[in-house]
């Protein structure tokens, strides 16, 4: 709703690019064999120590250290822009551990190449780097505490944490320029990387599809059995382990003495201990018109905006209606459909020259013309809200409810605790039976089934699968109440019987055989199409379907083959009417011919002539310093300038909510 005028998203990738600098050595983490194969330290704070190399080096002279609470910042930050599922923490923590530690490996050969920033090379690239537009805006400072809000509120470092890791990446990229500066692309392979690139073909190809062929293939019991018999191994525990639980569960409605009274004194010293979670924030409701000037807009584009708003903001002085001006005339696409609506906006949420207004003006109030780096603003201000505690009597519906189910989950725990010391000392049966519940038997089920009498059993088989046959009786949650549970008989698991697994033992054998015959009957296609000279007429031979493609370039989609990046990418190297040669895509396999071919003019080449030259030479640039990176990580592993500690402590849990 107010992506344009919130903290930009564009500070989000400047921190990618510029203040964590990662990329460069992520691209090379994987190429460097037995990184954690090193000496290791005892400091459970270190994940490792970095020295350079060589007699000084190793007895801690000039030595750096990446500590666990970077690697798991780095990590949980990772996972969360990835969307990764938490389970993935401790990978993402050692692989940020590797990125850290290739950082300072750079770090190193950069101070001894003596590549260091100055406060001055710092002040000048936050005049003139990507950052200027906020720190520098229209070349004037916005002053030390707007610039120390700025970096807390974005990257949630101090401003000398903040400087610090910006000069690392000065630092960082001055090396790889040092490395990289004497690439160089000739003319001749600009226009033959272009001539490539730009090339558009159109073609008639021919599809086996591998979903058919597995159809196909349908074996005798003789030979499933045989196939059965070779792969003892891969079916030893095809059938898994199952096992038989004994439980008795109960809910609330079991609780000696029934539900959790809560008395108003309980309420109050809750409400007090817990006041930070009723306080409501200044809050302002607004609806803006933004007609936007680009960055870096002359004079005159900026002009234009501003008489355009100032005609806006006279005819709404005047009485037009500004929800319909917005929805006419406003450049922010998030809110302009909206009739320029915002919403509830926290104090500090949208950039300081709009918020500012925000939360100046009255309710029913209009501003004067806002300017931001976005461009010229109006805002009408709709509602406010003055920053205020709720009272206890607003909020003790709340609070009574939340109160109640700690209450009643204390209590279960304790019951289900006290019902399984008593079936541990006289047995389940009887210990459930003193205080009238049920005793239930499952039938053999597996970690990953279903127990039908309980509204969620999946904690009771998760701990049922942890301990032995027999072992004493244990509480467990159950959803809507707990069960106490006792595993009477295991099934480990086992090999299944031919005729019982006989379907599964089918798809196996077919998902064995396809890539075999997949290769043969795509050469099959292709020899044919060659001898004939023609593939319509050996696909037809074969009852293979053909199909015609558009024209289309690199970047295109092909039903059938998907992207022509892929192994289809030989289509563009083929001379028109030649036939290609067997093109595997796992999912399927296609022959085709070239019907038509268009290739760049030498207009085209000549437009593209600098931009492919640059995109040639930061390929070369990258792929030289991604060898340079692994042959300097290299020398510091096999010198013993690195040193991870022993005693690494578990990555912690991301923050809730994230």
């Amino acid at each position: 709703m107010i992506r344009i005028l919130q903290q930009d998203n564009r500070i989000t990738k400047i921190l990618f690019a510029v203040i964590i600098g990662f990329a460069v050595v992520t691209m090379v983490i994987t190429l460097v064999p037995g990184i954690f194969d090193n000496t290791a330290t005892n400091d459970a704070n270190a994940f490792a120590t970095v020295r350079e190399p060589g007699f000084f080096g190793r007895f801690g002279l000039d030595s750096s250290t990446v500590t666990m609470a970077e690697v798991n910042q780095l990590a949980a930050r990772q996972l969360q822009q990835q969307r990764l599922p938490e389970f993935l923490l401790p990978y993402m923590s050692q692989r940020a551990g590797q990125i850290l530690i290739q950082r300072q490996i750079l770090k190193h050969e950069a101070d001894r190449l003596k590549l260091q920033v100055s406060d001055a090379d710092l002040r000048r690239e936050l005049e003139k780097g990507p950052f200027a537009q906020y720190l520098f805006p229209n070349g004037k400072y916005i002053g030390d505490d707007a610039y120390m809000n700025f970096v807390q509120n974005f990257f949630q470092v101090s401003r000398s944490d903040f400087e610090s890791q910006v000069k690392s990446d000065m630092e960082l990229q001055r090396l790889q320029s040092l490395i990289t500066g004497g690439v160089s692309v000739s003319d001749n392979a600009v226009r033959t990387a272009y001539k490539l690139q730009g090339t558009k073909v159109k073609f008639d190809y021919a599809v086996i599809s591998a979903d058919d062929l597995r159809k196909s293939i349908n074996p005798s019991d003789a030979d499933l059995e045989k196939f059965f018999k070779d792969n003892q191994a891969r079916y030893a525990t095809a059938i898994p382990e199952t096992r038989k639980i004994q439980y008795a569960s109960f809910d609330a409605s079991k609780i000696p003495g029934g539900k959790p009274q809560i008395s108003d004194a309980e309420v109050q010293a809750y409400y007090n201990q817990h006041q930070a979670q009723y306080q409501v924030k200044e809050q302002v409701r607004v609806r803006h018109i933004l007609i936007s000037v680009p960055a870096g807009a002359d004079s005159k584009t900026d002009a234009a905006a501003k008489a355009k708003a100032e005609d806006l903001l006279k005819q709404i002085k005047g009485g037009a209606n500004f929800a319909d001006l917005a929805t006419k005339n406003s450049d922010d696409p998030g809110s302009k459909t909206a009739g320029g609506e915002l919403g509830w906006l926290d104090r500090g949420r949208t950039v300081p020259e709009f918020d500012k207004a925000a939360f100046t003006l009255n309710a029913g109030q209009t501003s004067d013309l806002i300017k931001t780096q976005f461009g010229y603003h109006i805002l009408q201000v709709e509602e406010k809200k003055t920053a205020h505690l709720r009272p206890l009597a607003e909020v003790k519906a709340e609070i009574v409810p939340l109160l109640e189910q700690q209450r009643t989950g204390a209590a279960l725990q304790t019951y289900g605790s006290q019902l399984a010391a008593d079936a541990k000392k006289n047995g389940l049966d009887k210990a459930a039976a003193a205080r009238g519940l049920q005793v239930e038997t499952t039938d053999y089920v597996g970690k990953d089934g279903v127990i039908s009498g309980l509204a969620d059993g999946s904690a009771l088989l998760t701990q049922a699968f942890t301990v032995v046959k027999g072992a004493d009786p244990a509480a467990v949650s159950t959803g809507d109440g707990f069960a106490v549970f006792q595993v009477t008989d295991i099934k480990p698991a086992h090999a299944p019987a031919f005729a019982d697994y006989k379907p599964h033992i089918l798809e196996d054998y077919r998902e064995q055989q396809v890539p075999l015959l997949l290769n043969t009957q795509l050469a099959k296609l292709d020899d044919r199409a060659k001898v004939l000279n023609d593939l319509k007429k050996a696909a037809a031979e074969m009852n293979i379907p053909v199909k015609t493609s558009d024209m289309v370039g690199r970047d295109a989609q092909v039903p059938e083959i998907g992207s022509m990046a892929s192994p289809a990418s030989a289509a563009f190297t083929l001379a028109k009417g030649t036939v290609s040669g067997p093109i595997n895509l796992g999912r399927a396999g296609v022959v085709l011919t070239v019907t038509d071919k268009q290739e760049p003019t030498e207009d085209d080449i000549k437009k593209n002539f600098d931009q492919t030259r640059e995109q040639l030479l930061n390929e070369q640039r990258d792929e030289l310093f991604r060898v340079y990176v692994g042959n300097v990580t290299k020398k510091y592993e096999e010198s013993g300038a690195v040193r991870y500690s022993k005693k690494q402590p578990a990555a912690p849990s991301l923050p809730a909510g994230n």
